[in-house]
C-alpha cells in the first residue's frame, strides 16, 4: 500500500475519514480505476482511493464548499492530473460527468453531513459552541442563508422545517422563541434561546435537532441526495458500487428505500399472480445491514460514532 506522500505541515490539519478500510474494500479499489468522490471534503477518502490503487487510479472529486475544495486541492496535488477536482454540488453529477469526460467510473462514494472543517469553523454558524453569524451555507453562492429562515419564515413555516428536518418533538415551542425573538442573528444567539426552552438533558446539546434541521433546508441536502444518488447508480459500470455513509436517520432512510426501489426484481401491481413486468434491477444491495465504525475507530474520533454505511453494486 502506497501511504500518502506527505504529512500535514505546521497549522494544518488532515482531516481522518470516516471508515476509511471500509470504503476502501466496499469499493474494491484498484489500480486503474476510476472513482468520483461525491462529498471531497478534505480529500481524505480521495487520498485513501489514490494511495491503495497502487499510485494509477483517477479521482474526480467536487464539494460545494470552496473551502474544502482549497484544503483538498493542496492534499491531493502529488497526484497530479489523477485527481480533478471541482467546486460543484454532486445534485448536478451526471452532468459533472459528461464535463470532465470522466467514465466509465467504477466507484462512487458520498460522506454526507458535515466535516470537521465547517463544524469547527468560526464564520458560517454551523456549530452552536461558537459566536458566528446565522449562515450555514456549504456553498456561498447560493442566496438563502439559516438567518433567513430563522428570521423570515412564518411561525408555522418555521416549526415544520423543525419538527420534518430535525425529528424534533418541542418544534411548536422552540419555533414560537424564536419568533418571538426576532431577530436573530448569531449561532450562540439562536442556541440559547433553544436551550432555554427545551432545557438541558442529557449530554447531547439542547440545540442539537433544531440546527441539523435549519442546516438541511437551507442546503437541500435530502432532496439533493435523493437526486444524486439515483444519478450515482446509473454512472457507475456493471459490477461498479457506490456507498454512502450517513449520520443520521432522515438520510440513512432515503438511502435504503432508494437502493431497495432500484433493487427490485418486479414491479408488477400487488395482486397480479404471475410476474409480467420484465423488470431488471439496476442493482444489488450488498449491506443487509449497515456498516459501522469500530469500538477503536470511536474511540479515536468520537464523531464517527453515528456513520452507518450502505453498499451496493450495479446489476
Amino acid at each position: 500500500m502506497i501511504e500518502e506522500p506527505r504529512i500535514p505541515q505546521k497549522g494544518e490539519y488532515w482531516h481522518v475519514p470516516v471508515l476509511r478500510e471500509e470504503v476502501l474494500d466496499a469499493l474494491r479499489v484498484r489500480s486503474g480505476g476510476r472513482y468520483v468522490d461525491c462529498t471531497l471534503g478534505e480529500g481524505g477518502h480521495s487520498a485513501s482511493i489514490l494511495g491503495t490503487s497502487g499510485g494509477d487510479a483517477y479521482i474526480l472529486g467536487f464539494d460545494a464548499d470552496p473551502e474544502a475544495i482549497s484544503i483538498a486541492s493542496e492534499r491531493l496535488r502529488p497526484w497530479g492530473r489523477q485527481a480533478s477536482i471541482v467546486n460543484e454540488n454532486f445534485k448536478n453529477l451526471r452532468d459533472l460527468l459528461d464535463r470532465q469526460d470522466f467514465g466509465p467510473v467504477d466507484g462512487v462514494l458520498f460522506d454526507l453531513g458535515l466535516s470537521s472543517l465547517q463544524l469547527d469553523g468560526e464564520s458560517r454558524g454551523f456549530s452552536f459552541r461558537k459566536d458566528a453569524p446565522l449562515d450555514m451555507r456549504f456553498d456561498p453562492r447560493q442566496q438563502l442563508t439559516a438567518f433567513d429562515v430563522v428570521n423570515s419564515l412564518s411561525r408555522e413555516q418555521l416549526e415544520s422545517v423543525i419538527r420534518l428536518y430535525g425529528e424534533e418533538t418541542r418544534a411548536r415551542r422552540i419555533s414560537r422563541a424564536l419568533v418571538e425573538a426576532r431577530e436573530v442573528r448569531g449561532a450562540l444567539e439562536a442556541a440559547a434561546i433553544v436551550a432555554k426552552v427545551v432545557g438541558r438533558r442529557g449530554r447531547i446539546h439542547p440545540a442539537t435537532r433544531t440546527f441539523q434541521a435549519i442546516r438541511i433546508f437551507v442546503n437541500g441536502e435530502l432532496e439533493n441526495l435523493s437526486s444524486g444518488l439515483r444519478q450515482a447508480v446509473r454512472a457507475v459500470r456493471p459490477g461498479g458500487r457506490v456507498a454512502v455513509i450517513s449520520y443520521h436517520s432522515l438520510e440513512d432512510r432515503i438511502v435504503k428505500e432508494i437502493f431497495k426501489e432500484m433493487a427490485k426484481t418486479c414491479i408488477c401491481p400487488i395482486g397480479f399472480v404471475e410476474c409480467r413486468c420484465c423488470h431488471h434491477p439496476e442493482l444489488k444491495i450488498l449491506t443487509k445491514k449497515p456498516v459501522r465504525p469500530s469500538a477503536e475507530e470511536v474511540s479515536l474520533n468520537p464523531r464517527s460514532r453515528s456513520a452507518r454505511m450502505r453498499v451496493a453494486e450495479h446489476v
